[in-house]
């Protein structure tokens, strides 16, 4: 008795801003009789496990992207995991379904990104998707709805090999006991994958701290000014980690030199009372090869015009880890700081004090990771 093939959806969006609409997509896949396999089974967070994502995209019949109001975390390069399974997708010729949130609909706020550089790569993403058929959804029975009836044109308009019954093109024995054998092997690397992940994420933390701590005994005293006509000020001595903290974040997406000598001379200068320039130049071009040789930035891979003539860093993937850290590190410590707001973490201490003091604590804090 033959049957129908079951076909298998790669459902690819961000993860906490959409997982209740993700929730609808997979129920119209299975109550179609299908299956659904998204990012969620997997951690994008290095190479071998991006291989194993590939993999599942390849096999995938149908690819579906759901796009909200946010881009979701970088990969190397500096595009979003999500546009990175997209583009691998297209690339190997898979069906794609589009599924753009309408600009209309109401949305909370705290799950919209607001940061120029990430809603400028966002909205370049949202149009490559348009450039294909896209359904436009306002919320997530509005999309079970849409993604319901583009599954089934696609399956109609397209249909794909799939996956069928073993017992429905013949085998015996010796084909049950090769799945037998499959499945255990499968089994055996699943389990080595955890164990291989649990054992990097452990050497991930340890060269965290290594790094953080050669952070810590690195001084630097970066030239700046106040005004643009302003002398420089050389009173300034500051550790590569401050150096970090200061700019890691406009990093995330990416930012040029420029900007960063403004954000830099903000953050060091000694007269808070007194406006900002820049920090010199050429002195920030030597604090971005000191964290780059630790493996924290590295140049932009963006594209930009050809007129533009900006240089632009971003984090690595490291440098990302290590920022998420730091900050993991301070909101611990502003949440105790919270909850006894008459007393420092150690029972007695005020939690005031000076800036040299609350930076050289957070600093230190930030070696245990």
């Amino acid at each position: 008795m033959a049957h129908a093939p079951k076909y298998q959806v790669f459902i690819s969006s961000t993860f906490e801003d959409l997982k209740e609409e993700r929730d609808q997509v997979i129920r119209a896949v299975l109550e179609m009789g299908h299956i659904p396999v998204g990012m969620e089974m997997f951690s994008a967070a290095d190479d071998e496990q991006w291989k194993i994502i590939a993999r599942h995209i390849e096999e995938s019949d149908y690819y579906a992207v759901v796009v909200a109001h946010r881009l979701g975390s970088l990969a190397d390069g500096g595009i979003s995991y999500t546009r990175k399974e997209y583009e691998y997708a297209t690339s190997k010729g898979i069906p794609v379904l589009g599924f753009v949130i309408d600009e209309k609909a109401s949305w909370p706020a705290d799950l919209m990104d607001s940061g120029t550089g990430t809603k400028k790569a966002l909205n370049d993403f949202k149009t490559l998707i348009r450039g294909k058929p896209v359904s436009f959804w306002s919320n997530s029975e509005d999309l079970y709805g849409r993604f319901s009836v583009a599954l089934m044109k696609a399956i109609t308009a397209n249909p794909r090999e799939g996956w069928v019954r073993a017992s429905s093109v013949g085998g015996g024995p010796e084909v049950t006991a090769e799945v037998v054998r499959l499945s255990a092997e499968n089994a055996a690397l699943r389990q080595q994958l955890v164990d291989a992940k649990v054992a990097s994420e452990t050497e991930q933390n340890e060269e965290i701290g290594r790094t953080m701590r050669t952070l810590l005994n690195s001084k630097r005293n970066p030239s700046y000014r106040y005004t643009a006509r302003g002398e420089w000020q050389r009173d300034a001595e500051v550790s590569l980690l401050t150096v970090f903290r200061s700019l890691g974040p406009g990093m995330i997406v990416e930012s040029t030199i420029d900007d960063m000598a403004r954000a830099l001379a903000m953050d060091v200068r000694i007269d808070k009372g007194q406006r900002w320039d820049i920090v010199a130049t050429n002195q920030l071009k030597e604090l971005m090869a000191d964290l780059m040789t630790l493996d924290l930035v590295q140049p932009s891979g963006r594209r930009h015009a050809v007129s533009d003539a900006a240089e632009y860093w971003s984090l690595s993937s490291f440098g990302q880890e290590a920022l998420k850290a730091i900050h993991k590190m301070a909101l611990t410590e502003q949440s105790a700081a919270q909850m006894d707001p008459e007393e420092g973490p150690d029972g007695g201490k005020d939690i005031e004090s000076t800036d040299t003091d609350i930076e050289t604590k957070n600093e230190a804090e930030s070696l245990q990771v």
